[in-house]
């Protein structure tokens, strides 16, 4: 199976050609670019390296969240684009999940968090197992503090990925936690396509970004209307 997976959901954005185990093509940036300006062009280019079409690809998979609000509307928003213009299926497949699956050699519990800001972070709980992340917390966004006295309470090694791992290993008070490398700590396009291969293929119409809270702009104009009244 050929698969076009995009990941938009932070600062970086990367976009992968995946087929049966194997990465045709695979481009990563992290240098501050706006994604609605280099996504497409990405899509673009790892199509080509691939030396694939559009019309090759038996479906897209695409992180639908959590994340930055505008960059999932980017991506999501690409992605459907993409699976109308060519009549694909598309994949949402969680942010965490995926970054879950950039740390299949670990054997133990693997934390993946976002940086959520005012000290919360998006975050999740696996333990890999051969490769494959067995769920052990849902999505959430919660405090960091929240989510470090819960990894205090596990008797396995720990690995914090994601760009929130830093504020929650400065959470942890009794027991240590590895910090995933900085080049892996990101998520990735890999890591979308293969958590895709456990997902519900779905219609582009179907396409929504996973939040998990509201923007921050709709959370100060409730605490303003609550001080005028």
């Amino acid at each position: 199976m050929k698969i076009l997976a995009l990941d938009a959901s932070g600062k970086t954005a990367s976009v992968c050609v995946w087929e049966d185990g194997r990465v045709l093509s695979h481009i990563f940036l992290d240098g501050g670019y706006t994604h609605s300006v280099t996504l497409m062009p990405m899509v673009e280019a790892a199509l080509r390296f691939a030396g694939l079409g559009l019309h090759e690809v038996d479906r897209l998979a695409v992180s639908a969240g959590p994340g930055s609000f505008t960059g999932l509307r980017i991506g999501i928003g690409t992605a459907k684009g993409l699976a109308m213009a060519a009549d694909k299926l598309c994949v949402p497949v969680s942010t965490l999940l995926a970054l879950a699956y950039g740390q299949r050699s670990w054997q133990g519990i693997v934390c993946p968090a976002m940086d959520a800001r005012a000290g919360q972070v998006y975050a999740a709980a696996f333990r890999m197992q051969n490769g494959e992340p067995e769920r052990l917390l849902p999505d959430a966004a919660l405090p960091a503090g929240e989510l470090a006295a819960w990894l205090e309470q596990q008797e396995e090694p720990v690995l914090l990925t994601g760009d929130g791992s830093p504020i929650v290993q400065s959470r942890l008070a009794r027991i240590s936690a590895a910090l995933a490398p900085l080049e892996t700590r990101n998520q990735t396009a890999v890591g979308v396509a293969l958590a895709s291969l456990t997902g519900e293929a779905v219609p582009a119409e179907r396409l929504v970004p996973t939040y998990l809270r509201r923007p921050q702009a709709e959370r100060e104009r409730e605490q303003r209307e609550k001080s005028e009244r």
